[in-house]
């Protein structure tokens, strides 16, 4: 009988709360699609929730454009102040820098709570962000910025807050990873594979922010930042595209177990250091993250007491990345009715983030040599000199002319500064005849 009389009552409730009232920044291809599932899953929200979403306004830069998603114009304005201001729930979706930075500002000077997917906005100004929310006692949700739909932010900053996080190894962009793997599965040339990216939508026409690795970067500064509870701003990002990667790498690392991935690495060094950096990197065949084919995303997690967690799933998309967005504006639906705490982003450890030159890992270096007795030995002296270990030593004729061998070496751990240096050796030899170039090895 207790149990009845509470269901009536948190019925009664629900019915007599006052919707809460959703503002959308942005009818793109993720805004119109939130304002879709909100509209039409309105009843199964509510019950979720514990009181109605509704929309209080769609900002858009024109009421009359073209969306995915038919939106009735009296939902539609320009003035992104009326939407802000009439919203308990701010839901950034226009991107870029500005005007979204100011928008985030004022919805939670007003006491609004705020979902975003900007992952630029919060690679570069997270920590000025989280900071302005703590102080007003709002809070800020960002899983959609990080690899869709698939839940990462929140495991991070929820399931494993009582945990101490190790590494992080993500792909985390999905247009690269499709490129990657069309060069590998197929044959085709990095110039071949782009070209089919674009046709089918995974690449813009401009390419540079995901080929230059510059989107990865923006999410490796987020997880960094929310793994080690330390500033890391996009800048501190060492970042490698995959432009230069060529059939040869692919080959080459496939020959010898492996499997060319963009990652995103973000690790611990020691109690008071961390790195965080995007490049290709081949990963052996047999780790999880070698299986992630196409366009989807995964992030692998390893931590001291949970060990190894990943997270699989679509990258990016309209209608996979408003599933994320509209789980954060549950959450914090939620939280506005139940008027719960925050719990923002901690930026106390103030760790040091060392620069490329002082990470140590493992490399893959390939170069033509010429064909001649003693080369070896040469090669061999200019490894040792610098103390860098070999592990394996692949000599072939793919890519050499009749004078010539391509050699392909996979080290031991050793520094890029070591690294760095063995090739400047190596570019000065007279028995080399061109340094084909160096991939990072990890997940040995």
């Amino acid at each position: 009988m207790l149990e009845t009389k509470v269901t009536e009552r948190e019925s009664r409730m629900r019915a007599d709360y006052r919707p809460i009232r959703i503002g959308l920044l942005g009818a793109g291809s993720v805004g119109s699609q939130v304002f879709k599932l909100i509209q039409e899953d309105a009843d199964e929200l509510a019950n979720r929730v514990g009181a109605r979403l509704e929309i209080s306004g769609v900002l858009v830069r024109s009421i009359d454009a073209s969306r995915d998603y038919s939106i009735p114009k009296e939902f539609l304005t320009t003035d992104a102040e009326s939407v802000i201001l009439g919203s308990d729930i701010v839901v950034e979706l226009i991107g870029g820098i500005q005007p979204a930075l100011d928008y985030i500002r004022m919805a939670l000077e007003s006491g609004s709570d705020v979902v975003t997917a900007n992952k630029a906005l919060l690679a570069n100004h997270g920590p000025e962000v989280f900071e302005l929310a703590e102080r007003v006692g709002a809070q800020v949700y960002y899983e959609a910025s990080v690899a869709g739909a698939i839940p990462i932010i929140r495991p991070l900053r929820e399931s494993l807050a009582g945990d101490t996080v190790s590494r992080i190894m993500g792909i985390v962009n999905g247009t690269t990873n499709f490129i990657l793997d069309q060069m590998e599965s197929t044959g085709a040339s990095f110039d071949a594979a782009l070209e089919q990216a674009q046709q089918l939508g995974y690449a813009e026409a401009d390419p540079t922010a995901d080929v230059g690795g510059f989107d990865a970067a923006a999410k490796a500064a987020i997880l960094s930042s929310l793994a080690f509870h330390t500033e890391v701003h996009i800048d501190d990002v060492y970042t490698e595209g995959i432009e230069k990667i060529t059939q040869l790498d692919i080959e080459s690392a496939k020959d010898a177990g492996y499997t060319v991935k963009l990652l995103a690495v973000c690790e611990r060094i020691d109690d008071d250091s961390i790195a965080a950096r995007v490049h290709p990197t081949l990963i052996p065949q047999t780790h999880p993250l070698a299986s992630v084919k196409g366009a989807f995303n995964a992030v692998f997690v390893e931590s001291e007491a949970s060990g190894e967690l990943m997270f699989y799933g679509a990258g990016a998309g309209g209608i996979e990345t408003a599933s994320a967005v509209l789980g954060d504006v549950v959450m914090a639906a939620k939280r506005h009715l139940g008027g719960g705490s925050t719990s923002n982003e901690s930026s106390h450890a103030k760790l040091n983030i060392l620069p490329i030159d002082d990470i140590i890992t493992r490399y893959q270096v390939s170069l033509e040599v010429k064909d001649q007795p003693g080369v070896l030995a040469v090669i061999a002296s200019m490894f040792a000199e610098l103390q860098i270990s070999v592990e394996t030593l692949e000599q072939s004729t793919i890519e050499a002319d009749g004078d010539t061998v391509m050699l392909t070496i996979i080290t031991h751990e050793t520094s890029e500064r070591s690294l760095q240096k063995l090739i400047s050796k190596l570019n000065e030899s007279d028995v080399v005849a061109e340094f084909k170039g160096q991939v990072r090895v990890e997940g040995v």
